[in-house]
């Protein structure tokens, strides 16, 4: 009877054993890694993929500022779609692509961001100077009025001067 309790605990270890390796081997299949996707027909290329998004960061930038009719909260996507003459489908379809390969969407993401850094560079020098200029005018016309000031109170002066040696003769 021992013998047979022994044999029995014995196939129990070696199924308990059975199960856990193959429990193991489906976990392992299971976790391989299957997030790198087919390439689409119509994927949009790495440079301009990294222009659109430079171009979305900016239109999702400009939501909350004022535009020339004085309006907020307008959606420029659909402008930034027709610039590049495609649809969200397309870009969302090549973005799910490209953030699939790591490597590849993080060179674009820095490629926009170099730009975008570059472009903003531009924008601020051509903000100073124009600040600049904008000052040197203000200072300009701030020393002709203090001029034209300053003739008016001489000419007041000399006029109640010649007031005076009238009176007086």
């Amino acid at each position: 009877m021992k013998m047979l309790k022994e044999k029995e605990l014995l196939l129990i270890d070696k199924m308990k054993l059975k199960t856990a390796f193959l429990l193991s081997f489906i976990f392992l299949v299971s976790c391989t890694s299957n997030t790198i996707f087919e390439k689409p027909k119509n994927l949009i290329p790495k440079d301009t993929m990294s222009l659109l998004l430079q171009e979305m960061m900016i239109a999702s930038s400009a939501k909350f500022v004022k535009n020339i009719h004085k309006e907020k909260n307008v959606n420029y996507m659909p402008f930034v779609y027709n610039k590049f003459l495609i649809d969200s489908i397309r870009f969302e379809t090549s973005n799910f692509y490209y953030m699939s390969k790591i490597d590849e969407y993080q060179k674009i993401l820095v490629d926009a961001k170099k730009a975008l850094e570059e472009k903003n560079k531009v924008f601020k020098d051509r903000k100073s100077r124009l600040d600049s200029i904008k000052k040197d005018s203000l200072d300009k016309a701030k020393k002709i009025t203090m001029r034209l000031d300053s003739l008016k109170i001489v000419a007041k002066k000399r006029k109640n001067d010649s007031l005076k040696k009238l009176k007086l003769k």
